[in-house]
């Protein structure tokens, strides 16, 4: 072997070791990175919730050292919180800081009583149920008082979360009522055919596609749809009558969807009394012997405020025309809702 050649080979073997040197090293390296990175997803998750104005933001500030009165806000249509919408907009109805809301004033011994103020046409069965049994919950475990204001409307999936409170207050003007089910949908099939679309689904049974707008709705079907309204309807009036101490005969003659005014939903036994929002306050301050109010932040986080400004900016896209077309049209899933007259 020649003195170059036993130069190459010594080259190539430090070579050799140097690569395998920092392979270790990299894969050491990158293996401390994932889990660092693992170990800090929920800090950076938290630190982003604060930016955008999250839960922890929101009820960071609850009273820990004096008694207080709990105001819980039902804005809006009730439904899943949507981490994309409330980034953006903040405000309206957020199902899930309502829900660990609740769950923190149970356990804050400093915490006398909530309010529900409601200002809502109601929503979705599910989360109109899921918020009305945490706060049944709530006065299970505490023992407290819960109180019900109904503002300017408080309709069907409204009037089933009110059904949690004590006593239930309405403001002179408030339209509520509304008690009863909806599954919304349209067929467009004859639309589709003038324009010649004609919709193809590979179904594993004759019902799994029912309900979809480029068909028509068979007899089964309608009943199929007619059974789960039926159902929701019976929970809902179950519901008004435990709370209303009226006979579930009695709650069926006013729940035939119907709304009503404050005074009729009075002599109807739906309310307790009609209040101003001052005189409501006055009242409960006086009944609970507690001054103070609570409720949390509606203040939205930097990034909140930053992205909702830039969106009001933004044109829709076409996707996004489709979505708000589909709302409008109907989700099909069950409502506890009052649609607004004209929609």
């Amino acid at each position: 072997m020649t003195k170059k050649q036993s130069y190459g080979l010594i080259v190539a073997a430090v070579i050799f070791v140097v690569v395998g040197v920092i392979s270790v090293l990299t894969n050491t390296i990158s293996s401390s990175i994932t889990k660092k990175q693992d170990s800090n997803k929920s800090e950076f998750g938290t630190f982003m919730e604060q930016l955008s104005g999250g839960s922890d933001i929101a009820l960071a500030d609850m009273p820990t050292n004096k008694d207080f009165i709990a105001v819980v806000p039902i804005e809006g249509t009730i439904q899943e919180s949507s981490g994309a919408q409330d980034f953006a907009q903040g405000g309206g109805y957020d199902h899930d800081l309502l829900m660990k809301y609740v769950d923190k004033l149970i356990d804050n011994k400093n915490n006398k009583a909530i309010v529900l103020r409601l200002d809502t046409p109601g929503g979705a069965v599910y989360q109109a149920d899921e918020l009305y049994l945490k706060l049944m919950e709530y006065k299970e475990k505490t023992g407290r008082p819960i109180y019900a204001y109904m503002e300017s409307t408080c309709c069907s999936g409204g009037v089933y979360i009110a059904s949690s409170a004590d006593e239930q207050y309405a403001n002179r003007n408030t339209t509520t009522g509304s008690i009863g089910v909806i599954i919304s949908g349209y067929d467009m099939s004859e639309l589709y055919k003038k324009l010649g679309i004609k919709e193809q689904n590979i179904v594993s049974a004759k019902n799994k596609d029912m309900g979809s707008s480029g068909k028509p709705m068979t007899a089964e079907q309608k009943a199929i749809y007619q059974a789960i309204v039926d159902e929701a309807y019976e929970q809902f009036v179950s519901i008004v009558a435990e709370a209303r101490n009226m006979s579930v005969e009695d709650v069926k003659t006013l729940a035939d969807g119907r709304i009503y005014t404050a005074s009729q939903a009075l002599d109807n036994g739906l309310i307790d009394g009609i209040k101003t929002a001052d005189e409501f306050d006055a009242y409960i301050k006086e009944t609970t012997g507690v001054k103070d109010f609570y409720e949390p932040s509606s203040e939205a986080g930097y990034f909140s405020k930053l992205f909702g400004s830039a969106k009001s900016l933004k044109p829709k896209s076409e996707a996004e025309i489709l979505v708000d077309l589909m709302d409008n049209l109907g989700s099909g899933v069950p409502m506890y809702y009052a649609r607004p007259f004209g929609q």
